[in-house]
């Protein structure tokens, strides 16, 4: 798989949020570029369609969206989504994220095309399918479990319950769901916060370790309620659990863990998929 160089990728860090912005051209390849907003009407679509075709002469293109994104197309290619501008000369790998809204838009449109999707990924190709198009990196389906610190982990759920270990963002909207899912399975939950959206995240994340009772802090702050100044406390287990996710890709939240073997399951699930999938049970799951 070709790779675009190191030149080729210009990063934009926004609340934690990392966009690769590059250029497309038919006659020179892939080069640094500025990028600049436009509007759109639906007519251009068609034309947006055509210069993909053009510049992108291997990836199906499944559908294209122009509304809503300020000047941005969003463009699904088969399990992969990204954005392009309305002339198709600038290409945005990443997520869009609706700050005033909260909400991690390509998350949901991800999950929309494809449930077994990360439900923070970003954009991916499949080997052969989108040549041309950078890809991220691949989170394993199995994780060695060494190393954790104990100190960054909050322990709920009945003991003898289901475990898991989840790695969770305190502003994903899909961990708290999660967060329901897992209480009515009845799971013993070891939960990992890990900043993905915002530096918010990991303020909260260390109130949270940090409180005298760090359960019922996590309940507080999955309902969106405000924590009150912590005492201090150790919060280097939060590093590690950061270092951990970046060294097996894990690029969004929520990510579940077996305890058992180490296997991974990517994004929100529902409880049936979930207790199969830590009962041990892959016929039942989809991970």
């Amino acid at each position: 798989m070709s790779q675009p160089t190191k030149t080729s990728r210009f990063w934009l860090k926004a609340g934690g949020l990392g966009l690769a912005l590059v250029a497309l051209s038919a006659a020179t390849g892939w080069s640094v570029a500025h990028y600049g907003s436009a509007a759109i009407t639906a007519p251009d679509i068609a034309k947006v369609r055509e210069a993909l075709k053009l510049r992108l002469p291997k990836t199906p293109i499944d559908a294209i969206d122009c509304k809503g994104l300020a000047g941005l197309c969003e463009v699904a290619s088969k399990t992969t989504l990204f954005y392009v501008d309305t002339k198709a000369k600038y290409l945005v790998i990443g997520r869009v994220y609706d700050m005033e809204a909260r909400q991690d838009l390509t998350a949901a449109r991800l999950l929309a095309l494809n449930p077994d999707l990360l439900a923070a990924g970003a954009a991916r190709r499949t080997d052969g399918e989108n040549a041309g198009l950078p890809q991220q990196p691949t989170v394993p389906k199995k994780v060695p479990l060494t190393g954790l610190d104990p100190k960054g982990a909050i322990h709920w759920g009945p003991a003898n319950g289901p475990k898991a270990i989840v790695f969770s963002d305190f502003n994903c909207s899909y961990c708290k769901k999660l967060e329901s899912e897992l209480i009515a399975i009845g799971a013993r939950v070891e939960e990992r916060p890990i900043s993905i959206l915002a530096k918010e995240s990991r303020r909260i994340a260390e109130a949270v370790i940090c409180a005298d009772n760090p359960s019922a802090a996590l309940r507080k702050a999955y309902a969106g309620e405000t924590l009150g100044p912590s005492k201090a406390c150790d919060t280097k287990g939060l590093d590690t659990n950061e270092g951990f996710a970046k060294a097996h890709g894990f690029g969004g939240t929520p990510v579940i863990v077996r305890p058992s073997d180490g296997a991974v399951l990517e994004g929100y699930r529902a409880g049936p998929e979930l207790k199969a999938f830590l009962a041990n049970s892959p016929t039942k799951s989809k991970g």
